[in-house]
This record gives structure tokens, sequence and C-alpha cells, in this order.
């Protein structure tokens, strides 16, 4: 397992409050911490993840995203893959081209863990940046990056807590004599005779046997094949509307006996929930974590937020343009020094 540094990391806004952050290059990273309270859906209370990501290594391939663990017996000893979560959220980067804001509820139901349909984007800059999950009572949710709204809805729109309300009569079937063919071959339509005859290749009628050819030394000289102009490839009947044609036959559909809405779709913490953690796997390692918090209440997350998160932002940011000038610095002088020893 990859070993933890409890630093402020390269660049920051406040030396002393520190994050925790990825250290080995290609490790997987396991750790957890208790919850200072149970949270337990079944109080009837928002559920509310937030937590700072900042990749100071320009992140190539690798996970940073958090898990809100439950039951009163969590091993932490063990923590790992297979160690059962509630919620699964935040940044995985991995390549150009999957880069998302993972959301992964888990359902009581259906005894699984569902990814979100549609992907969330992720930030992929060396700043810090806020993540916030809000799973609400009224079986709807929210995230928020940096405090802005990316995507919100329906629990069972964007997740597969339910079955179809409608379903394909088992009973129905395409009947045998559907035409959904649109176009046939035309009767009238015949081959000309002598069509299979044309070759598909011809002498070169350009070409000529060369002056200084010696057919008892060379054999005799044959002239190149070239494509014959006048094969069309295999004769094919032409095509024309299928008078039969009936369109594209559609399965007729029931209301599925076994839909039942779940009121409790957003109980994703029904035993209570009493751990977070990180179980991550990284390819290039410098990830920091901070700010991390669970609550019922999207006001006292944000409030929270602007005690930290906002509070340091922005001295952040100067000090990360500071240390990119002065690294852009480093390399003039050194291409000059190259120039001048050159």
């Amino acid at each position: 397992m990859g070993k933890w540094k409890h630093t402020a990391g390269e660049y920051y806004g406040d030396s002393s409050d520190k994050g925790i952050q990825t250290s080995e290059d290609a490790r997987f990273y396991g750790l957890s911490a208790p919850l200072t309270k149970t949270f337990n859906s079944s109080d009837g209370k928002d559920l509310v993840l937030q937590y700072s990501v900042k990749h100071e290594q320009n992140l190539d391939c690798g996970g940073a995203y958090i898990k809100l663990l439950p039951g009163d017996n969590f091993d932490a000893a063990n923590f790992g893959g297979d160690t059962p979560y509630s919620v699964m959220f935040g940044p995985d980067i991995c390549g150009h081209s999957n880069k998302r804001t993972h959301v992964i509820l888990h359902s009581d139901n259906k005894n699984d863990n569902l990814l979100i349909k549609k992907d969330i984007p992720t930030e992929t800059d060396n700043l810090t940046h806020l993540y916030t999950l809000v799973v609400r009572t009224d079986n709807t949710f929210e995230v928020f990056v940096d405090n802005k709204s990316v995507r919100s809805g329906k629990l069972e729109d964007e997740f597969d807590f339910l079955p179809e309300k409608e379903i394909k009569d088992p009973d129905q079937s395409k009947p045998a004599d559907w035409v959904d063919d649109a176009q046939m071959d035309d009767p009238n339509d015949q081959k000309p005779d002598g069509y299979d005859n044309i070759p598909e290749d011809i002498p070169d009628p350009d070409a000529a046997k060369p002056d200084d050819w010696d057919d008892e030394d060379d054999g005799e000289w044959e002239p190149p094949m070239i494509d014959n102009p006048d094969y069309k490839g295999p004769w094919k009947a032409k095509r024309i509307a299928n008078p039969d044609y009936k369109g594209p036959w559609v399965h007729p559909m029931i209301p599925n006996p076994d839909y039942v809405y779940d009121e409790k779709m957003h109980s994703v913490c029904t035993d209570g929930c009493t751990h977070i953690g990180f179980e991550l796997w990284q390819v290039k390692t410098g990830t920091l974590f901070d700010d991390i918090i669970v609550t019922d209440s999207l006001e006292e997350a944000q409030k929270f937020a602007e005690e930290t998160f906002f509070k340091k932002k922005d001295d952040e940011a100067d000090m990360l343009d500071e240390k990119k000038e002065a690294e852009r610095e480093e390399q003039r002088k050194a291409a000059v020094s190259n120039v001048a020893y050159t």
C-alpha cells in the first residue's frame, strides 16, 4: 500500500492547514476514519458529503474519490476494494477520454451499487477544488463543484433504482408474415445475356513488347493486365420500393407487474454510515485531500467551505502562479546558459 503524507502541499493558502496526500507512484491507497456521529438515513434527513481535492502532479491515471462506509463493525484494518460502501463520490481520471466525477449510490432493494447514467465532468488543473454531493429525502440529488451546481435531478431518472415501468408483452411476437424490408429486387429486371462472361481484368491494349525482349531467353511476352472498364462486378437486380412493406415491427408494451416506486431510494445509509475512506489506485502520485464533512445540512456544509476551502483558495492560486513563474525563469536561464556554452 502507498504511504500518505500529512502536508499542505507544495503550494497552499495556509501552511498550517494540512491535508493527506498520496506520495508513492503506482500504488494502491487505503485509509479510513470514523465519523464523529453515525449518519442514519432512517432519521429522514438529507445527506451531504463534501471534501476538497488538489492534484499537484498533473494526474494522468488515478482515482480521487471518497467513500461513505456503513456498519458498526467496520473493519478498518482490512478496508479495501471489496469493502461494502454506501456512497462513492469524486473525481476519476485516466487518459484523455476518461475524466469524470463519480456518483455511485447503494440500493438496498437491488443490493447493488448504482452508477450515475450520464458522466459528470471533473476539474483537471492543479488547484484545489471542492466537491459536494447532496442526496435529498425527496429522492433528488445535486452535485456541486466549488459551490456551483453542475448536475441535479431525480434519483429514478439518473440511476437504475427502479425497474422499468413498462416491459415488452411476453405474449406478443412479430407475425411470421410481417414484411420489414423497405425495398425488394425488381422482378422485371433481368441479367443481360453474356454478363457473366465479362472478365474482371483484360490485357492492357496500350502495352507493347519491349524492343529488347527475346522470346527465346525471356519467354513468350504477355501484356500486363489492367482493370476491365466494362466489368461491373457481380450482377444485382435493381431495387424498388416493396409494396408489402409494413414498417419496423414495434413490440407492444404492457405495465411491468414488478414495478413499485421506492420511496427510500435516498436511504443509502439505512443501517447507519460510520466511516469515510479513500480506497484508490494512482499511477502518478501527489493528490491532496482535505476539508471533509458529512452532514445533513447543505447550509452547514457551505458555511464550513467558507471557513476552509474558500478562505485559502485565492492565496493558493497566487502561490501556484509564483511557483510556475519561478520555474519558467529557471528554464529561461538554463536555455541562455546552453546557448552561451554552445
